[in-house]
């Protein structure tokens, strides 16, 4: 080992993620030297608590609770902490003091990320952050790299393990929502406070970054447009296996043409997807993202979106690079946002509905319902209507619309659910993947 150089490695945080990053580092330090060309040593770990219980066994004379000399004494630095602060200070002292940053931490990439790449660009270092997007699997770089010289069109991505192992639950066991909640949290899937899961707000984070590093374009977190799952019910599930398709919850990237200009939209929302589509067959926990670029075509990621060794897998890729820089010398690789496409809301996307109707079940109902679609602009595909009870009888339509624009799809929700003839809006899903 004595003729590598030798960098130093701060690890800030060791938690599910830090502590496997950390005993990985430990377990395979001469392989990992190999791949980068360097020798890496795991200079120490800084926590809140130094006693404080792990997932793993580790060397206690690593741990420290002074994080700002580990930072200033490293050539990388690890951030593994989560959240706004202190990761943001630390990861600009880091920066400030010429390390190249680690980091997994989405909620602070999706809010801060293009502050953390100036101050990187300014003095020549890089942020990596392969594990924020979709845990283990490869994304950012063959978006960052591989396809720099494509042109992407569109990203599906399902992006929250917790979601999807929700969703896939009740599509194949027909379960409701609260008690395959229950279970996931049960085995750790999800968190006591499931909100930024089920909300999609963690979705949201992921596809800001993905539509920033797809469209050479920033994207703020407060221009993704977001759903969540809590809605969806055991009887949607039902009707949407009866029609063919998967809900899932999508984050969705794409280019679009608005008012003559070229623009991107980029949301977040569960959505009916072809059983026959790649993204319908992802099941559990797992992650996955199909990338449509004009020159490769479609491209599909699958594998764990989340759990610590899964993680850390993705952590130490990035070292491992990070090191390689270091090695060879150089500024880092800057992020290219020059593109500046304009980023438009949801109303200009151009999708189609599955909006599911209680309605009387009386002469002319259908007709008024086709009258109220047709004045808003939005031409029917498919109607299927099934008879709730007889004693007061209510009908249940399902209908599928052609593609129309989401302002006018919305609208014409609203004049359904104004009519007199509308018992309730029971559904509305849009259809993605077609």
């Amino acid at each position: 080992m004595s003729e590598y150089r030798r960098l130093r490695v701060a690890l800030l945080g060791a938690g599910a993620v830090g502590s496997q990053v950390a005993a990985l580092l430990l377990r395979h330090g001469d392989e990992l030297a190999d791949r980068a060309g360097a020798s890496l040593e795991l200079a120490g770990i800084a926590v809140r608590d130094v006693d404080a219980p792990r997932d793993v066994e580790l060397p206690k004379e690593l741990f420290t609770t002074d994080a700002e000399s580990l930072i200033l004494g490293s050539d990388i630095v690890i951030e593994l902490i989560g959240g706004i602060e202190p990761a943001r200070t630390n990861i600009l002292q880091a920066i400030g003091s010429g390390a190249d940053v680690v980091t997994a931490n989405k909620a602070l990439l999706a809010t801060h990320g293009p502050e953390l790449f100036e101050a990187a660009d300014r003095v020549g270092a890089s942020v990596y952050y392969e594990a924020a997007a979709a845990g283990a699997i490869p994304i950012i770089r063959p978006l960052r790299d591989s396809l720099a010289g494509d042109r992407v069109v569109r990203i599906m991505g399902i992006v929250n393990g917790t979601t999807n192992y929700i969703l896939d639950r009740m599509d194949t066991e027909g379960a409701d929502f609260a008690d395959v909640l229950a279970d996931a949290q049960r085995l750790g899937y999800a968190e006591a406070d499931p909100t930024a899961d089920v909300e999609g707000y963690d979705a949201a984070q992921k596809a800001a970054i993905l539509a920033s590093l797809a469209f050479h374009t920033a994207v703020p977190l407060d221009a993704v447009h977001r759903e969540g799952i809590t809605s969806i019910t055991a009887s949607m599930i039902t009707e949407a296996r009866s029609a063919g398709f998967v809900i899932k919850l999508l984050a969705v990237c794409e280019r679009i043409e608005a008012g003559g200009t070229e623009s991107i939209s980029v949301r977040v929302y569960p959505a009916l997807v072809p059983q026959s589509h790649p993204l319908a067959n992802v099941h559990g926990a797992n992650n996955a993202v199909f990338v449509e670029a004009e020159a490769a075509g479609s491209l599909m990621f699958y594998g764990a979106g989340a759990g610590g060794v899964q993680t850390a897998s993705a952590v130490l890729g990035d070292v491992v690079s990070a090191a390689r820089r270091h090695i060879a010398g150089g500024v880092g690789v800057g992020e290219s946002t020059r593109a500046n496409l304009p980023i438009v809301p949801i109303g200009h996307v151009t999708t189609r509905y599955q909006i599911t109707l209680e309605v009387s079940d009386a002469p002319g109902v259908l007709a008024t319902v086709a009258g109220i679609l047709s004045d808003g602009g939005v031409s029917v595909a498919t109607v299927v209507q099934t008879v709730e009870g007889e004693a007061e009888p209510t009908a249940r339509l399902v209908i599928g619309t052609h593609r129309a624009t989401e302002e006018a799809l919305s609208a014409t929700v609203v004049a359904l659910a104004d009519s007199s003839v509308v018992e309730r809006v029971v559904s509305v899903l849009r259809v993605e993947g077609e």
